[in-house]
């Protein structure tokens, strides 16, 4: 099997630091500290494909967007596309030559013009596969490449936004789909936009529609919604009111949404409030401002991706390991939103903590009502 391997190294900076996405925003990403979150994300995609396909190849576009991450692998690196990031320096005189991964901690220039050229160097190539790392608005850079071919696409989930269907549930998992996947079949991808996203508007828009390896129970499905939630809202709200001393991280979303317009006051779009004794302490809440405005009992209110199932690990990098580490976890959701979902999904970017996480829990439906999920 041969692969084109590309990776967006800014996608998911913005995150935990409350940009809610990356675009246009890396200098003020890394002003409030953010780090890069994909090569960790591409390392493990690929340490798990090194173990699992050791006979595979890779042509990857060059550094900064994933040439010397497939070296440090110990995959096989037949070739290194010009993305026009100006790097050749990891070019192999020989498809087979070991060179030292290099590592850098700032956030290379790159843009979606990088990530097609990768792509339609690929091509050039003759690749069964483009495996991406990056968010949505990589899917759609990939997807607008290869439009007009059927070559597959399969993203490892890195960004912000995760809307499209083209992505794994894991790093991991991603590796799994390309080492044992038999068949494609046509998949959305979508994206939306990072401005209305940052006002409160969600609007997906469909951008392409993919060829995508299949493997049952390892990708995301597409977004979806339903279901009333004002007795869940007012239920759980008026647990919160009698948990003197408790500090409340509630999570984003409508369903969450619900129970802070409850509690009185008005959500921010799309972010993480901070609530105790009455009060919101912070509102739009970075990971550090969750961190500093922790006290002696904290709880997590959160609630899972519609269609997806996803408690922790899209929508939501504020809530990271760090938080959800010094705090107890109640997940809320509406008895439709449950029926769309066979299981919850948690990827954190902490594996230990993904185990953690992992088995049955209980999940408020109702003003008093619960059921019983697996987190898988």
């Amino acid at each position: 099997m041969h692969i084109g391997f590309v990776m967006n190294p800014i996608a998911g900076m913005g995150g935990r630091v409350g940009l809610k996405g990356t675009d246009g925003k890396v200098a003020e990403a890394i002003d409030r500290g953010a780090e890069p979150r994909a090569p960790d994300r591409a390392r493990r995609a690929l340490a798990r494909l090194a173990t699992i396909r050791p006979d595979v190849e890779v042509t990857a576009a060059a550094d900064p967007m994933g040439a010397s991450l497939v070296r440090e692998a110990g995959i096989t690196l037949a070739g290194v596309i010009d993305s026009g990031t100006g790097d050749q320096s990891s070019e192999p005189t020989e498809p087979n030559d070991r060179v030292e991964a290099t590592e850098s901690h700032e956030a290379p220039e790159t843009t979606a013009e990088h990530t097609k050229r990768a792509v339609r160097g690929f091509l050039d190539r003759g690749v069964d596969l483009v495996w991406f790392v990056g968010g949505d608005g990589t899917a759609a850079d990939v997807a607008e490449a290869l439009e007009g071919t059927d070559t597959p696409m399969l993203g490892v989930p890195a960004g912000v936004k995760v809307y499209s269907s083209v992505f794994a549930v894991s790093p991991e998992d991603a590796a799994e789909v390309v080492a044992s996947f038999s068949r494609t079949e046509r998949r959305e991808v979508m994206d939306i936009d990072e401005d209305e996203y940052r006002a409160g508007e969600v609007h997906p828009e469909l951008r392409a529609v993919a060829h995508v390896p299949v493997a049952e129970d390892l990708q995301s499905s597409k977004q979806l919604g339903g279901g009333t939630v004002e007795s869940l809202a007012e239920g759980v709200a008026t647990d919160i009111r009698a948990g003197t001393g408790v500090t409340y991280v509630l999570g984003p979303g409508s369903t969450v949404g619900a129970i802070k317009a409850e509690l009185g006051f008005e959500p921010s779009p799309i972010g993480v409030d901070v609530w105790r004794d009455g009060e919101v302490i912070v509102q739009d809440a970075t990971e550090r401002e969750i961190l500093d405005s922790l006290g002696e009992e904290n709880v997590i209110v959160v609630s899972p991706i519609g269609g997806q199932g996803f408690v922790f690990g899209r929508g939501n990098p504020q809530l990271s390991p760090a938080v959800i580490r010094e705090c107890d976890v109640r997940i809320v959701a509406s008895r439709a939103k449950l029926d769309a979902v066979r299981v919850l999904r948690v990827d954190t970017d902490d594996p230990e903590l993904d185990a953690e996480l992992a088995g049955w829990v209980k999940v408020r439906v109702g003003k008093f009502e619960r059921r019983m999920m697996k987190i898988a």
